[in-house]
C-alpha cells in the first residue's frame, strides 16, 4: 500500500495558483484605486491609467479561473449533518482537539463556508464591477446605481481579502496543507488526522 495519497493533481494545483496570483494582482490594483493613500501601488502596474485599465480584466480572469475550482470542488463543499456538529464544537477546533470532532470529509465545515463565501464575494465583485466599468458598461446605468455598485464592490472586496487571509493562515497553521497544494500529495497519517472520512472514501476509490 502506498504511504502517500494524492490530494490535488497538477491541473487543480495550477488552477489554484492562477487564482491566487490573479487575486493578488486584482487586489493590489483595486486597493490602488480605492484610496489616494494607496495610489502609489499603481507604480506596480505602469501608472494610474494602466491600473484602471488592467484591474477589471484581472478581476474577470480571477473569476473565470475560480469557476474552474467551483466546477471541480463544489460537490465536495456541500454541507452535511456532521459539518453542523463540527461547527458546534468550534472550541475543540480552536484548541486543535481533532480527536473530539466528527470525522471530516475532503473539506471541513470551515473550509466549506469559506468556499461559498469566496464564490459569493466574487459574484458580487463581478456584477458590480461590470456596472462600474466605464469603458464598456457604466453608461448603461444611472449614477445612483453606480454609487451603490461601488459600495457593494468595496464591501465584497473587503470580505474577500479577509477570507483569503484566513485561508492563508489556516494553510500555514495546519502542517502539511501547503505541501498538498504545492506538490499534490499528503501522507495517510495527515489524511487520517485531518480528513478521516475522506481517507476512507479514497481507500474505497471514491475520494475524487
Amino acid at each position: 500500500m502506498k504511504k502517500d495519497i494524492q490530494r490535488y493533481n497538477a491541473n487543480e494545483r495550477s488552477n489554484h495558483w492562477m487564482v491566487a496570483i490573479l487575486f493578488f494582482l486584482a487586489g493590489l490594483s483595486g486597493l490602488a484605486l480605492f484610496h489616494p493613500a494607496m495610489f502609489w501601488l499603481t507604480n506596480l502596474f505602469g501608472g494610474g491609467p494602466w491600473t484602471r485599465i488592467l484591474h477589471p480584466f484581472l478581476g474577470v480572469a480571477m473569476f473565470l479561473f475560480f469557476l474552474g475550482l467551483v466546477v471541480r470542488f463544489a460537490h465536495h463543499n456541500l454541507m452535511e449533518k456532521r459539518d453542523v456538529q463540527w461547527l458546534k464544537q468550534w472550541r475543540d477546533v480552536v484548541a486543535n482537539r481533532e480527536e473530539n470532532l466528527p470525522e471530516v470529509g475532503r473539506y471541513n465545515a470551515g473550509q466549506k463556508l469559506l468556499f461559498w463565501t469566496l464564490l459569493l464575494c466574487m459574484l458580487v465583485l463581478l456584477l458590480t464591477g461590470f456596472v462600474m466599468w466605464r469603458a464598456y458598461f457604466s453608461q448603461w446605468f444611472g449614477i445612483d446605481i453606480i454609487r451603490l455598485a461601488s459600495l457593494l464592490h468595496a464591501f465584497a472586496a473587503f470580505v474577500l481579502i479577509c477570507s483569503i487571509l484566513v485561508h492563508i493562515y489556516a494553510g500555514i497553521w495546519v502542517k502539511g496543507s501547503m505541501g498538498a497544494m504545492l506538490y499534490g500529495w499528503v501522507s495517510r497519517g495527515w489524511a487520517r488526522k485531518h480528513h478521516a472520512a475522506w481517507l476512507k472514501d479514497v481507500e474505497k476509490g471514491k475520494g475524487h
